[in-house]
């Protein structure tokens, strides 16, 4: 089944898509970028730099750090950091109602070119 991707291009180098909201999602889930990371297969180095890249973005941090202690710290997402998932999942519903007809056509589209033989002009 076909589905609509949303990723926004703020400028060259910066962009937000389901992979770094769905990051966010999962820190906030699980209070800890390292179980974060995991949940997604990819390393904690890769999950810190593109939360870094994210806060770039903004200008502002998306995340804060608790150190440990008996509660053993952890990881919480800022104001903004809950805004910018809230933001953009409303922007990706949006998108996928309204085009939930044109993604269909686009995908009978392909069903149907498929089943047509396809001729080839000679030079």
């Amino acid at each position: 089944m076909a589905r609509l991707t949303i990723r926004i291009d703020f400028e060259p180098g910066h962009a937000l898509g389901p992979g770094k909201v769905r990051l966010l999602e999962q820190i906030a889930e699980t209070g800890s970028i390292r179980s974060a990371a995991a949940s997604m297969k990819m390393s904690y180095r890769r999950a810190w730099l593109l939360v870094q890249a994210l806060e770039k973005t903004f200008g502002a941090p998306l995340i804060v750090a608790a150190t440990g202690g008996r509660k053993g710290g952890g990881t919480s997402l800022t104001p903004l950091g809950k805004k910018v998932i809230k933001l953009y999942r409303a922007v990706e519903q949006t998108a996928v109602v309204r085009a939930a007809k044109e993604v269909q056509t686009l995908v009978h589209s392909r069903y149907s070119a498929a089943k047509k033989p396809v001729k080839l002009r000679k030079k």
